[in-house]
């Protein structure tokens, strides 16, 4: 089908919204203080450990995810998965100045309030999440290897992430043990996330998929 460029036009902007606001769930998640997203949980960890900057930390981790992906896919979506590496430089620098322009700090907050700006993050993350996956444009590599994990085991997205976040969380867990001997940045704050995240995409796109869609000259 063939579309015009209004359409196309619309198509970018409501896909860079999506990460805008994907990008804000991730960040107000981190200063909640109760616990980090569960597929950027690895970085977090490394960037609190050793003082790293945590928008680095996010690019590295997203560039694994992207050779993940070239593996998985055996070089057949070669230009698709390489097209996530300057999305994902473009997606952690913003992470960057969202932390910056946030001056929130958790422990000087109430716990009510923390778990509110949790809520806030979680209902971010689920909307930009949803969003960028039916704009179907370049897919943001936290989705991207989702996706190919999930064809690579025969499972369906849903419990392919749902593994995949534990494994995630698993792996933050034994680094921050292994280096610190606690737990870094995992909480109850992960745990809902993993939860409620997904209801969130669900909601949305029950609510405005087809509208969304429809705007970008993808349905007709």
């Amino acid at each position: 089908m063939k579309r015009n460029p209004v359409q196309l036009i619309s198509r970018w902007v409501i896909y860079l919204l999506g990460m805008l606001v994907l990008a804000l769930g991730l960040t107000l998640n981190t200063k909640a203080g109760l616990g980090v997203s569960p597929i950027i949980s690895l970085s977090f960890s490394v960037s609190e450990i050793w003082g790293l900057n945590f928008g680095d930390m996010t690019f590295l981790l997203y560039a694994a995810f992207v050779a993940g992906e070239l593996i998985l896919h055996r070089g057949r979506r070669l230009v698709s998965d390489l097209c996530q590496l300057p999305l994902s430089l473009i997606f952690s620098r913003v992470l960057n100045v969202y932390s910056a322009l946030i001056p929130y700090e958790a422990g000087r907050e109430p716990l009510w309030a923390n778990l509110l700006l949790l809520a806030l993050a979680i209902a971010c993350t689920g909307v930009g999440a949803a969003v960028t996956v039916n704009m179907a444009l370049v897919p943001n590599p936290g989705d991207g290897i989702v996706a190919a994990f999930g064809e690579a085991i025969g499972k369906e997205q849903g419990v392919a992430k749902n593994i995949f976040d534990v494994s995630c969380v698993a792996a933050a867990c034994a680094l921050g043990l292994a280096a610190e001997g606690r737990i870094v940045g995992v909480g109850v704050g992960t745990v809902a996330a993993m939860i409620f995240v997904g209801r969130v995409i669900s909601l949305v796109n029950r609510l405005g998929r087809k509208r969304m869609r429809l705007a970008a000259g993808l349905d007709g």
